[in-house]
């Protein structure tokens, strides 16, 4: 029986589906959304405007926020809730460091950067790599 899935955001519109994926087929499950902030992107922007703060803890919740409440305004459309974990780095490695605490994982099958020239490039990469190395079963949703 699975009781406790974590459903990696980035804010796109797979991680939604994802995280309405694990709501919708796991009623009894408590969830737990984990956004990852200043991973690396073809300009390296966020990485390094994020490395400039002084707070970088605080520099990295206030970035996540706007996911966190678009995950508890999803959650909170069928009832539910959800708690959320900040991360600062690529995605890859907490999203499976922190996956031996959960019987699951659920993502999206690619991300928020996986669109345009680069999407052939992208697609899937993280997805891909999480399920390679999680220790426990990984959903895809599309």
């Amino acid at each position: 029986m699975i009781s406790r899935i974590l459903v990696p955001m980035d804010g796109s519109e797979m991680a939604e589906r994802a995280l309405e994926y694990a709501l919708e087929n796991h009623p009894d499950a408590d969830v737990t959304v984990l956004h990852s902030v200043g991973g690396p992107t073809m300009m390296m922007g966020q990485a390094v405007a994020l490395a400039l703060e002084d707070d970088l803890e605080e520099a990295a919740h206030e970035r996540a926020e706007p996911i966190f409440e678009r995950a508890r305004e999803i959650a909170a459309r069928r009832d539910r809730t959800c708690d959320t974990i900040v991360e600062i780095g690529h995605p890859v490695r907490p999203i499976v460091e922190r996956s031996e605490n959960y019987d699951t994982v659920v993502l999206g099958s690619h991300g928020k950067h996986s669109e345009g020239v680069t999407r052939q490039f992208l697609v899937g990469n993280v997805a891909k790599m999480v399920f390679q190395r999680a220790p426990v079963p990984v959903t895809f949703v599309r």
